[in-house]
């Protein structure tokens, strides 16, 4: 709907009620998995038997709490690990990629951006399998070709990190490259007039106005790898991030427990969220002054 344009009041009523069934469309499986993290009961379902926090604490079969489940917490620590080395990683190449897309001309650059950005449209699992048989190609033919097992190339943390890293750098790479192209070179060239390297005026005046767009970029990394599961689960060796723990654990039959975990994911997603929010309003704060 086109807010310039006149409307008459039943479009208007037809639109607002279509909003409101959308939000309720979206927002009523998460409320229906948070209520149940809480329901007395042994299954994730009707009827609704109470409140209960032993699913959050509990500490006796078959109640045992997600804080007292130590295969749950194992798996939650790897997701951590991986998600925190996928933002580093990530958030450092998006910040080159950036200033090589964006402060430089070289023949093919158009060609080398499609190939930056194409992990973001290849499905997870394509890129999952692919990056597998890369790997494990390497690996083989090392070790067939002078007996060197190298481990670390097959399906395990490394590989897992390796595989979020090529689709996540993408989304730091647009997000960076849009704050870097409103940046105002005559500050950089300023700095450098006044005896400055070329690398203290990019680390004093380009990398804090880089800042907000660093940090925002980093959380929607640190969510995207925690929360990833197709790649993933191409990749993943033995010890088992926290979404393919919660996979195994759904074939084997669903508990409450499941919700628990699903209710702190979503508020520790909408915490980082609004970290995010208040952090591109700071931007935006500066950027007007």
């Amino acid at each position: 709907m086109i807010p310039s344009l006149p409307q008459s009041k039943f479009s208007t009523r037809l639109y607002a009620a279509y909003i409101t069934l959308f939000f309720i469309y979206l927002a009523a499986p998460l409320v229906v998995v948070g209520v149940f993290a809480f329901n007395d009961s042994l299954f994730p379902s009707m009827p609704w038997n109470g409140v209960t926090f032993d699913w959050f604490v509990g500490t006796e079969e078959p109640r045992i709490g997600i804080f007292n489940d130590g295969q749950l917490l194992e798996s939650i620590g790897y997701s951590g690990f991986i998600a925190v080395c996928v933002t580093l990683l990530s958030v450092f190449v998006g910040t080159c990629n950036a200033f090589l897309f964006e402060r430089h001309n070289f023949p093919g650059k158009n060609v080398l951006y499609i190939f930056a950005l194409m992990p973001l449209v290849i499905p997870g699992v394509i890129l999952g399998i692919s990056i597998l048989i890369f790997t494990n190609s390497i690996a083989n033919g090392v070790e067939d070709s002078f007996g060197l097992d190298l481990d670390f190339l097959r399906p395990g943390l490394f590989i897992v990190i390796m595989g979020q890293f090529a689709f996540v750098t993408t989304i730091t790479t647009l997000v960076i490259s849009a704050r870097l192209r409103k940046f105002d070179t005559s500050l950089e060239e300023a700095a450098l007039n006044l005896g400055a390297t070329k690398w203290e005026a990019v680390k004093t005046i380009t990398l804090p106005f880089l800042k907000p767009a660093m940090i925002g970029a980093g959380i929607v990394c640190f969510l995207m790898s925690f929360e990833n599961f197709n790649t993933t689960l191409m990749l993943v060796g033995s010890d088992s991030p926290l979404t393919i723990t919660m996979f195994d654990r759904l074939k084997q039959g669903s508990t409450p427990a499941l919700n628990a975990v699903s209710l702190m994911l979503m508020v520790v997603s909408g915490v980082l969220a609004l970290i995010s929010v208040f952090v591109q309003r700071d931007k935006k704060a500066v950027d007007d002054e």
